[in-house]
């Protein structure tokens, strides 16, 4: 029990930090609007560099696959730099979604509840129907991303994989044993690059919604 409770506090403490941050920002001008703008930016800023990392990451493997002697220790680090750097770029990518993910929840909880507010019937009925549109904006971006997101867990595990497999078996033939994982990275590769690209478009799409 006092587990879940250190949970329960640990996530109403970060919610109340949030909270306090996005009213922070609002006294000095900058709107929940504002700060989805950014976050959606910054997103499409890590994806971006997550695919440069993903196809550096590809290249090391296709360097290791032509491997015809020479330093297996420098072969492995090798790798294994290419592994923590992708291993960060995806977490980068993951924290961001998250980011973005809570912005918008406070956003549309506040903007729905000001709808209350409204003495106009008219102007009531405008604003709700803006709400729905950029909810549904913003869901079909969010889905765009999760996609990319759930594509790069595959990559990373066979980075993962390969650098271990390196690891313990420090010899040629282990190498030799890790040729065959290139065309399954190669693919799974362009399956997350193509869906990131996907979601950066769809990102774009709703950061052009909000500012309009």
């Amino acid at each position: 029990m006092p587990y879940f409770i250190a949970i329960f506090l640990s996530v109403s403490l970060l919610s109340g930090c949030q909270t306090a941050y996005y009213s922070a920002m609002e006294k000095v001008g900058v709107y929940k609007r504002d700060i989805m703008v950014d976050r959606v930016e910054d997103a499409n800023q890590a994806q971006q560099n997550a695919q440069k990392q993903f196809t550096s990451a590809l290249e090391g493997l296709k360097a290791l696959n032509q491997f015809d002697g020479g330093e297996l220790e420098s072969a492995y680090q090798d790798i294994d730099s290419q592994y923590q750097r992708s291993e960060a770029a995806v977490n980068n990518v993951n924290d961001r979604i998250a980011a973005i993910e809570d912005v918008a929840n406070a956003m549309f909880d506040e903007w729905q509840q000001e709808l209350s507010l409204y003495k106009s019937a008219t102007l009531k009925r405008d604003s709700q129907r803006k709400l729905q549109t950029t909810k549904a904006s913003y869901n079909k971006m969010l889905a765009a991303m999760k996609r990319a997101e759930k594509k790069m867990e595959p990559v990373l595990d066979t980075l993962r994989d390969n650098t271990l497999y390196l690891k313990h078996n420090l010899n040629a033939a282990a190498i030799g044993s890790l040729q065959g994982q290139f065309n399954s990275l190669q693919t799974e590769i362009s399956g997350a690059i193509r869906d990131m690209n996907h979601a950066i478009a769809e990102s774009n799409r709703f950061i052009g919604h909000l500012k309009k």
